[in-house]
Order: C-alpha cells, then sequence, then structure tokens
C-alpha cells in the first residue's frame, strides 16, 4: 500500500518496530543516527536499508524537521555502509522513495543501497 510522505509519522511501522527492537533485522551498521539492515526482499545481490533513528515519514519530512547533524549522520551511515560492503570500486545505486507515486511502503524515511552486480538502467519507462 503507497504512503503519503507528508502524512503524520506511525509510531507502529515496521521500521520504528526494528527500532525498538521488536521485530529481528540482519543488521549491517548501527550508529547514533542510523541502522542498517539487509532487505527481507533483496532487489539486487546486495540490498540494504540505511533508516535515520528519528521519527521521520520521508526525505521531505526528514530535511525539513531533522537537525543538520542527523541529515550528516545518515548519509555518512549510507557511504560507511557501502565501503564496508565493497561496493565503491564496482559501484552502487541509492535511492529513496516519498509518496504514493514511487511507490513508498513504509512511512518511515529510508534509503535502499544496491549493488553487487550491474543494475541496469535507472527506470523501466513505458
Amino acid at each position: 500500500m503507497a504512503v503519503d510522505g507528508l502524512g503524520a509519522y506511525d509510531d507502529q511501522n515496521v521500521f520504528a518496530k526494528i527500532l525498538r527492537g521488536e521485530i529481528p533485522a540482519k543488521k549491517v551498521y548501527e550508529d547514533h543516527w542510523a541502522l542498517a539492515f539487509h532487505d527481507i526482499n533483496p532487489q539486487a545481490q546486495i540490498h540494504v536499508l540505511i533508516i535515520p533513528k528519528g521519527p521521520y515519514v520521508s526525505l521531505a519530512d526528514f530535511t525539513t524537521k531533522a537537525p543538520e547533524a542527523e541529515i550528516v549522520g545518515l548519509w555518512r551511515a549510507v557511504t560507511t555502509v557501502a565501503t564496508q560492503l565493497g561496493l565503491n570500486e564496482p559501484g552502487y545505486r541509492v535511492l529513496s522513495n516519498m509518496g504514493p507515486h514511487s511507490g513508498q511502503e513504509v512511512p518511515h524515511f529510508h534509503v535502499h543501497l544496491f549493488g553487487g552486480r550491474p543494475l541496469g538502467p535507472m527506470l523501466q519507462l513505458p
């Protein structure tokens, strides 16, 4: 079900439950600002989700409400995870969905990190 990226934060979403330890996740990285874990339905050889620890619905919400240190911390976590997974040399893709047209499914801002093989074109247009 598509998510309104501008709606209110739902603290019962699956990522909030992962952050609280109510649902297990295969963690890759964690620091003060972010948590990274393997996607349960990977779309590439390597598919990791990186989420901020704060309650943000989307990138729009995150960049509007988060303090600068948290914004920087999240993006540094993305590059740290890419480095730890050995993705810098071959390359990787970073993607974030925002709102119904994008296909956002979880009302907690998150970044997809894809890699491990050639990924092909960005979008398949009709």
